[in-house]
């Protein structure tokens, strides 16, 4: 293990203490496929979640509210115009901004919204699969082609492997200088970078992807932790955290002979269970 990477684990500690204390108000605009989910996520990992999206309240939540997750999964044309006047008061006041851009690259509707609230208000943070990171690289320019998004989830062809992680790597390195912002692309091996750290993250399991809203619990979870503490530190623990959650779920399912309904529970039980040794001692991370 390099230096580096040591000094990361040696973060972990300080950083969900700090998670944990703050409890950050974190004000989501979801989707209602998994709000639910979302919720409780939030709480396990120590936050304290706010669903509102009707505009009339908006700009009174977010100026108490620790940090705003957007995720556009479920797009209307209300949705959007909350998305709009709460990143404009979060710009305002300071607030960080986390962007789940679920299916972008599949329809225009989606695209023009994640290029409209990218191009117009500081975003804190990018949490996306590996298909939406390429699909928002291609739209603002720093990738000539892309595969086609299937759907919400991940193109075949775009799944992080051992044999194209350093280009990925610093593909969404590109992206993040680019955008100045943290990306966080989600897989089987995760890459998390803030244009100037690019750091590969390779636990979880491949029940996760089997449960609707895993994806969006980690976005959530991501938004608690960096209204917590920071973009990038915050970033590393959510990951952490939802991935080795994701293990002991998968163990406890197996042990148990059962399916995807039980690993959706027992994955909130380990998030809600997260310590900082466990993170420390379970995680395999590699600076890239």
């Amino acid at each position: 293990m390099t230096d580096k990477e040591t000094d990361l684990l040696n973060r972990i500690d300080e950083t969900l203490n700090d998670i944990r204390e703050k409890n950050a108000l974190t004000h989501c605009i979801t989707n209602s496929v998994t709000i639910n989910d979302c919720a409780n996520a939030v709480l396990a990992i120590g936050g304290s979640p706010f669903m509102a999206e009707d505009a009339e309240e908006l700009e009174e939540v977010v100026t108490i509210a620790d940090v705003l997750v957007i995720n556009i999964g479920k797009l209307s044309k209300n949705q959007i115009e909350s998305m709009h006047i709460s990143s404009k008061t979060a710009n305002e006041t300071n607030t960080p901004i986390i962007l789940d851009p679920v299916g972008v690259g599949v329809t225009e509707l989606r695209n023009k919204t994640t290029m409209d609230l990218i191009e117009n208000y500081n975003i804190t943070a990018i949490r996306g699969n590996i298909s939406e990171i390429k699909a928002i690289a291609k739209l603002f320019g720093v990738l000539d082609e892309s595969n086609t998004a299937k759907g919400v989830d991940v193109n075949a062809d775009d799944i992080i492997t051992e044999e194209n992680l350093q280009a990925n790597g610093e593909l969404i390195s590109t992206l993040a200088r680019k955008l100045d912002t943290v990306i966080l692309a989600s897989g089987p091996i995760d890459i998390l970078t803030d244009g100037k750290t690019t750091v590969a993250i390779d636990n979880g399991d491949d029940m996760m992807p089997l449960i609707t809203g895993s994806g969006c619990m980690l976005s959530s979870i991501v938004g608690s932790c960096i209204g917590g503490s920071n973009p990038f530190d915050g970033t590393l623990v959510a990951i952490l955290a939802m991935n080795i959650a994701g293990e002991r779920a998968r163990a406890k399912v197996d042990e148990r002979d059962e399916g995807t309904g039980s690993f959706r529970g027992y994955l909130i039980d380990y998030l809600y269970k997260t310590d900082s040794e466990t993170l420390i001692n379970e995680s395999n991370i590699k600076i890239i």
